[in-house]
């Protein structure tokens, strides 16, 4: 009788999720990319960070310019960085819409069972979006000095713009993370942004002078924060005030996104 030697298995390690800060910077530039890559298979993805801007200059200035301002160049002195803050802010729901169809569709639970840190979808989501962001304020800009618009404080003013603009819509985005781990459905987060960015946007001075508005209306216009952001990145691109509506506008920026991240990241953990 031959003995059969038989080995017990030994137990079973569960896998961590503890996972380095350098690693999920690394897992985060991945799934960016991820996103980055689709545009070039669908390029539809850009249309409304392309076409939905281009209309708006166009229609701005030369519908609106000769009756607001007198010539459509006046006025798109006046208005292109309004028009720029606007499709900036509208641009930030893209974040919760596209989050919230890979969290409907299943996109997250795929990757929460893959060895990255947990928060690399999230933060590859936003700076993807980010990166997209980029390409629709260099169009703005570019149409703009086709029309005729020149800039006031040469490139660096550009430059300043351009960052403030950034920093802003990343502080905006976080508004936009909650609606898209709260909504149930990927059009409710496009309501959501008819809903309260439009409003925002037109009852400010991105398109026309606060003092042709109402009195009652001035003083809600005078606080809304579009209209300091509007007034600092005009003071940039075209010239006037520069530093009051730049510190405000970073204020406005820094209290967004302590009241919205810590909420967005909880909601986002709940759901996934």
């Amino acid at each position: 009788m031959t003995a059969v030697a038989t080995t017990r298995p030994g137990p079973v390690l569960a896998p961590t999720r503890r996972v380095g800060p350098v690693a999920g910077l690394r897992h985060t530039l991945t799934l960016a990319w991820r996103s980055l890559v689709q545009i070039r298979h669908n390029p539809l993805e850009l249309l409304d960070l392309s076409v939905q801007p281009l209309m708006f200059v166009l229609l701005f200035t030369y519908v609106f310019g000769g009756a607001i301002s007198g010539s459509p160049g006046e006025y798109l002195r006046f208005a292109l960085a309004g028009i720029v803050v606007q499709n900036a802010l509208f641009a930030t729901m893209s974040t919760g819409f596209g989050l919230n169809v890979d969290l409907t569709k299943g996109v997250f639970d795929r990757l929460r069972a893959l060895p990255i840190a947990r928060w690399a979808p999230l933060a590859g989501r936003i700076l993807a979006d980010t990166v997209k962001q980029v390409w629709s304020m260099a169009l703005l800009v570019g149409v703009g000095l086709v029309l005729g618009f020149r800039l006031g404080n040469g490139a660096l003013g550009l430059l300043g713009a351009f960052l403030l603009l950034l920093f802003f819509s990343l502080a905006a985005s976080w508004i936009s993370v909650l609606v898209g781990v709260l909504a149930r459905e990927p059009e409710k987060v496009q309501i959501f942004g008819f809903v309260v960015i439009f409003p925002l946007s037109f009852t400010s001075n991105a398109f026309v002078p606060t003092d042709t508005m109402p009195g009652w209306l001035q003083a809600w216009v005078e606080v809304n924060p579009v209209t300091v952001l509007a007034d600092a990145v005009r003071g940039l691109l075209v010239g006037g005030p520069v530093a009051g509506p730049v510190w405000q506008s970073v204020l406005w920026g820094l209290v967004l996104t302590a009241v919205f991240a810590p909420l967005s990241l909880r909601a986002f953990k709940r759901r996934t």
